[in-house]
């Protein structure tokens, strides 16, 4: 099969287009027939080899976490899925940028959802979920998220929404408007995060999320007044440091049935800003590493 791997860690040029051997599903798992993948912040990382000592790839890899395809191959005790089907997931840790990927994780594809959609879904949905689920029942909340126009972090919101809270949102000016489009009250990022908030929720904020790769969670712990409903999927030495919550994505299909499910109702559209061939895998590394905007390399 045709993906996209590297033979040593380093800059997006050691990425290259070639042959490599096909995977097979194997029990609890199924094959898809990739037609798209996301690039995310974790798949930057591990080819620039900066988790090399936490996560040490066997070289050469294929780059990619998650992926959207049709199912041509249906593991042992698999009962959820049919050849045929349409469904986006989760892989392993680096492993879906080519022809074939095996996913570990999945749900069907909401008919709303362009195939770009689906393939900026995965790893941002089941992250989100994680994160609304350690928060419990948000009805009548005030949550407030740091980053809330990045693909987590609008996530987040839409999770919340759809449960009943109040949703405030940091992001870019440039964002303010979309964010507003989806229900969330906007205010910028920086210093004195804690008199914006204020004067946006003067009864106070019963939770946060952080979910963008600033150095904001001491704030957000101080402006919540509680550390244990503070959560974070980017700062795991800030979460020791505060006594946050710290989440990661799981493996888990329910994670992403329950993404499916807000996708289904229109209550989350996933953005996928950019999208590039698998022949352009090295400038879609190079974008996601200077654009806050998804990314997303098609293969069909």
């Amino acid at each position: 099969m045709r993906a996209a791997r590297f033979h040593s860690y380093g800059a997006p040029d050691v990425l290259v287009i070639e042959d490599a051997p096909e995977p097979h599903a194997g029990e609890g798992s199924v094959r898809i027939a990739v037609r798209a993948v996301s690039v995310n912040p974790i798949d930057v990382l591990l080819r620039a080899g900066r988790l090399a000592e936490f996560l040490p790839l066997d070289l050469p890899a294929i780059p990619g976490r998650d992926a959207v395809g049709v199912v041509d191959e249906v593991g042992a005790g698999v009962t959820d899925a049919r050849v045929g089907d349409v469904v986006f997931g989760l892989g392993g840790v680096s492993d879906t940028t080519a022809e074939f990927a095996v996913l570990t994780a999945w749900a069907h594809v909401p008919e709303q959802w362009s195939t770009a959609q689906a393939a900026a879904a995965g790893l941002a949905g089941a992250t989100a979920a994680a994160a609304v689920e350690e928060l419990g029942d948000l009805k009548g909340a005030t949550l407030l998220i740091e980053g809330a126009s990045g693909a987590v972090g609008s996530a987040v919101a839409a999770f919340a929404l759809a449960a009943g809270a109040t949703v405030i949102g940091t992001g870019r000016e440039g964002n303010h408007a979309a964010l507003r489009a989806i229900g969330v009250i906007p205010t910028t990022y920086g210093d004195d995060l804690a008199s914006r908030v204020a004067a946006l929720a003067p009864d106070g904020v019963d939770a946060a999320v952080h979910s963008a790769p600033s150095n904001s969670l001491g704030d957000l712990v101080a402006i919540v007044g509680d550390a244990s409903r503070v959560v974070t999927v980017v700062d795991h030495q800030g979460a020791a440091q505060y006594g946050a919550l710290q989440v990661n994505a799981r493996n888990e299909s329910a994670l992403l049935r329950r993404a499916a499910a807000l996708g289904t109702t229109g209550g989350w559209t996933p953005d996928a800003d950019r999208e590039f061939a698998l022949a352009d895998i090295a400038d879609a590394h190079a974008a996601a590493e200077s654009s806050s905007g998804k990314i997303v390399v098609t293969l069909s």
